[in-house]
């Protein structure tokens, strides 16, 4: 109990009590604002694949009850005596991460998210051992050093899906070098996390082609994203008319399929980036690895100077995610809604209107 004896704060939010994978209002506290701490109203939440993988308990480690969210925006209502950086008024974000060990190689590094201690904003312990709840609430207090700033040009509300799916698709494109104009870039599955990936290679001057299961996302996606290509992955025409023609791939899928057919669309020397999170094994066969010399590696999300700096790139070339607004009393709807895909291209709550109503 004396770990959460300054959690006198009381909140309202919306929380999983179990895996039926909906939420309910729910009361509970959050700790004082702390030397180090900001308290932000939150304004608005986008909504993540991983919030229904949480709820449902997917993954066997859901903390009931659980206040999902990790795409936070808002308005800082107060700053700790020892914060420089931010200050009542501003504009600001809280992404995945809440909390690591602040000594390892990568919290030096700036690579908070691949600390073995990290700790995320929901679902996770803090460092008084309390639990931690996410951003379907009303506010959140947060260590200014996991806090971002949202440059003045990005409105909260599309600006709030950035600081997940944006960092998770900017981070392993910058690390692989990807940002090369001329350069072929695949991205498979055109959902959240997708559309970002499409937007930051249009940007960086990449020709860009969809890969999907769904052919009658082709319209959308010249016409509303001005892909230069569009591949069904279900049509084996297509794909070997395409076999050997992309440099790089960035794979979103968040369901269990088979990376065989989609690594031969990779030149010799391409490299393809997991960034969707299947709860059960993806198939990997080894020919078309060996055959063409190809790479498959992971990423996951971004540690907070990365994150800043991927903000500050979508101000400068006014990427923005394709966002689908709704009132805390649908989340339920949009929630069963996620689960089969039905979204254009991110759910995201206004937090707010239930103060406005």
């Amino acid at each position: 109990m004396e770990a959460t004896a300054n959690h006198t704060q009381i909140v309202t939010g919306w929380a999983g009590k179990d895996s039926s994978g909906k939420v309910a209002p729910h009361v509970f506290k959050r700790r004082e604002n702390g030397p180090e701490d900001v308290t932000i109203k939150v304004q608005f939440c986008g909504m993540c694949h991983t919030d229904l993988h949480y709820l449902k308990n997917d993954w066997g480690i859901t903390m009931y009850p659980v206040v999902p969210g990790h795409e936070i925006t808002g308005i800082i209502t107060k700053v700790g005596l020892n914060v420089t950086n931010f200050k009542v008024g501003d504009r600001v974000g809280v992404g995945c991460i809440y909390a690591s060990c602040l000594n390892c190689e990568f919290c030096e590094a700036s690579e908070e998210n691949y600390c073995d201690q990290v700790q995320f904003t929901y679902n996770g312990i803090f460092w008084d051992g309390s639990i931690t709840y996410g951003g379907y609430s009303e506010m959140l207090v947060a260590n200014n050093r996991y806090v971002v700033r949202i440059p003045e040009s990005l409105p909260l509300d599309a600006a709030a899906p950035l600081l997940c799916a944006g960092i998770t698709v900017y981070s392993p494109m910058k690390h692989h070098n990807m940002f090369q104009a001329g350069k072929k870039l695949g991205v498979v599955g055109l959902g959240g996390l997708g559309h970002v990936a499409v937007k930051f290679g249009k940007a960086f001057g990449l020709h860009v082609t969809v890969i999907s299961t769904s052919p009658n996302k082709e319209k959308e996606a010249k016409e509303l994203l001005n892909v230069d290509g569009f591949i069904v992955s279900t049509d084996p025409k297509q794909m070997q008319a395409s076999s050997r023609s992309l440099d790089y791939i960035i794979d979103t899928v968040s369901a269990k399929h088979s990376l065989g057919p989609i690594l031969e669309l990779l030149k010799v020397n391409g490299k393809m980036v997991l960034v969707g999170a299947p709860d059960k094994p993806v198939d990997l066969p080894s020919f078309p690895l060996i055959f063409g010399k190809r790479t498959v590696s992971g990423s996951m999300t971004g540690g907070i100077k990365e994150t800043q700096e991927m903000l500050d790139v979508c101000a400068k070339h006014n990427i923005k995610c394709d966002i689908e607004i709704v009132t805390p009393d649908y989340i339920n709807d949009a929630l069963a809604r996620l689960a089969r895909n039905d979204v254009r291209y991110r759910f995201v709550i206004d937090i707010a209107s239930k103060s406005r109503l």
